[in-house]
């Protein structure tokens, strides 16, 4: 009898521990079937830069308190602090956006080596300087479309995040060459003389690489709407494009019109895309202490929004991501000690409300034309201001060129009870606003850091995989004993070289080309040079291909 129950008992184990297994194994597919759901093959991420509150209640008070495209995605709060300061730039910001990594301020997409702030992770010396893989190039290498929309230059800090990595943000030449050998297929936004070779210092001409590569280039809007294709670079201005309020004279497209368009091209992707849109002028008009240009600027966005919006909600295979970058210019609904019962909804408005240009509009207007009668007239013409002071007159005469709205800003600003604590970054926390087709969003307060992870998670892509050994530097070269030099002779053009045998490889910075003779090779990823460190990085096959 006792060998009996003993039997018993050990089937009775054994089926428990099957039923374990059995139980465990379904709780991983349905874990995998739920992960599954919850991914999209389309990622749309929009920051408008420098946005805050105050911002968005200002805008949604202009147009008679109806909510913004954007209210219904509010989710939570983002911290935007960078690796060494509380108080980020837009490089560090759109870094943590681009590769969920934080780094220091003034760099793109490459590791710190000085980190200050509680919470974030040193990185090892050998590492400072390395460019961090980005979203957008991962999203590139599996299959996917890859645009990118703004209304500033194109390699100002946050376009640039995405698809190039220094030290460096104004190093605009340098930029733009790495984001044009970064293949996005889809470009639109401002900034055509950094690609143009008799405006680029180097005379590199990088419009008919990009032509020579298969990509249309235009600079004219209607040649933009009329292209069906699947590879645009469209740069509506030479530098910068206007504020919205002003840019109907000058032929540009709106925010929105060039999202509509970079979906309409993009989406063409079966495997999907990665698309960055940014509102980059609310962050200027901030700096300035320009309600007039925050109101153009917000209003502009929060219709690229409902473009993308409609877009999200008429499929169920995209996310959108809406997230400022950090907050700019301090900005209040009520200034200094007045009374809150003395300041009506109109004495907000009543200004801006007339204003039909932003002050980088009216200096256009004013141009050399700074006789006090003619300043009278045209800030009566376009802010419906009859009682400027002589100082005020004064001030606007004598502002420098480019800064009439550091001048109009706050003019304007006084009378309409709007007031501003500075003309630099702030660093609070920013609204988070997210769309999913399942309603898989993140929520509560997070870091700028995770934004990039959750966008990783939801289409898909391993971003650890991706900067595995994705970079070698010259310093890992000579280690492993290969004969490699700096070829700084000339400035504008820095080379890596190695020497094997009878055969020499030279790497030119920006790009992603080897050249060996007349023999060309193309590496995964650009080139980066860091002067200061005198650090150059190469994709890390090289080796292989010099073996």
């Amino acid at each position: 009898m006792k060998n009996v129950f003993l039997r018993r008992k050990n089937i009775l184990i054994s089926a428990i521990l099957i039923l374990c297994i059995i139980l465990s194994t379904l709780a991983f597919a349905q874990q995998d079937i739920n992960d599954n759901e919850n991914k999209v093959k389309n990622v749309i991420l929009m920051i408008p830069d420098g946005m805050t509150i105050a911002h968005t209640t200002l805008a949604r008070w202009y147009q008679g308190g109806e909510p913004l495209a954007m209210d219904e995605l509010a989710c939570g709060l983002v911290r935007t602090y960078s690796a060494n300061n509380p108080i980020t730039d837009s490089a560090p910001a759109a870094t943590a956006y681009a590769t969920g990594f934080k780094t220091q301020n003034r760099y793109l997409s490459i590791y710190p080596e000085m980190v200050s702030m509680p919470g974030v992770g040193q990185v090892e010396e050998k590492d400072f300087y390395k460019p961090i893989i980005t979203i957008l190039e991962s999203a590139k290498r599996l299959g996917k479309s890859t645009g990118l929309v703004f209304t500033c230059q194109f390699p100002h800090a946050t376009p640039a995040a995405f698809a190039s990595h220094t030290d460096n943000r104004n190093d605009y030449e340098s930029i733009a060459e790495q984001m044009v050998y970064n293949h996005v297929d889809v470009v639109l936004g401002g900034g055509y003389k950094y690609i143009d070779k008799n405006q680029r210092k180097d005379k590199e001409d990088l419009a008919g690489y990009l032509k020579q590569n298969g990509i249309f280039v235009t600079t004219n809007w209607q040649d933009a709407k009329n292209f069906f294709g699947q590879k645009i670079w469209g740069l509506f201005a030479q530098d910068a494009m206007h504020y919205d309020f002003d840019r109907k004279d000058a032929g540009e497209p709106s925010l929105a019109e060039m999202t509509q368009k970079a979906i309409q091209i993009l989406s063409k992707n079966r495997n999907g895309f990665f698309l960055m849109i940014e509102g980059s002028q609310i962050d200027w008009a901030s700096h300035a202490n320009d309600p007039v240009g925050v109101v153009s600027e917000v209003l502009a966005f929060d219709k690229a929004v409902k473009v993308a919006l409609d877009f999200a909600k008429s499929r169920d295979d995209t996310a959108i991501i809406i997230v400022p970058d950090h907050t700019n210019g301090g900005m209040t609904l009520g200034i200094g000690t007045t009374s809150i019962d003395s300041v009506l909804l109109n004495h907000f408005l009543k200004y801006i409300r007339r204003a039909t240009r932003t002050a980088a509009g009216v200096e256009e207007i004013l141009g050399n034309n700074k006789t006090d009668e003619n300043i009278k007239k045209v800030v009566s013409q376009y802010y419906g201001i009859d009682n400027l002071t002589q100082d005020e007159i004064n001030a606007i005469k004598n502002a420098p060129q480019g800064r009439l709205n550091y001048v109009l800003g706050p003019i304007i600003s006084k009378r309409s009870y709007i007031g501003w604590t500075s003309n630099e970054h702030t660093g609070e926390e920013v609204v988070l606003y997210a769309y999913h087709p399942k309603d898989y969003i993140p929520r509560g307060v997070i870091e700028n850091t995770e934004v990039c992870d959750y966008m990783a998670e939801i289409l898909g892509i391993d971003l650890g995989s991706f900067n595995e050994n994705a970079y070698i530097s010259n310093i890992d070269l000579e280690e492993k004993g290969y004969n490699v030099s700096i070829d700084t002779s000339n400035p504008s053009n820095i080379q890596l070289v190695i020497n094997k045998g009878s055969k020499k490889y030279i790497i030119p910075q920006n790009k992603n080309l080897v050249l060996e003779g007349s023999n060309q090779y193309k590496l995964k990823y650009v080139s980066v040079y860091i002067p200061s460190a005198k650090r150059f990085f190469v994709s890390s096959e090289i080796e292989s291909l010099i073996k």
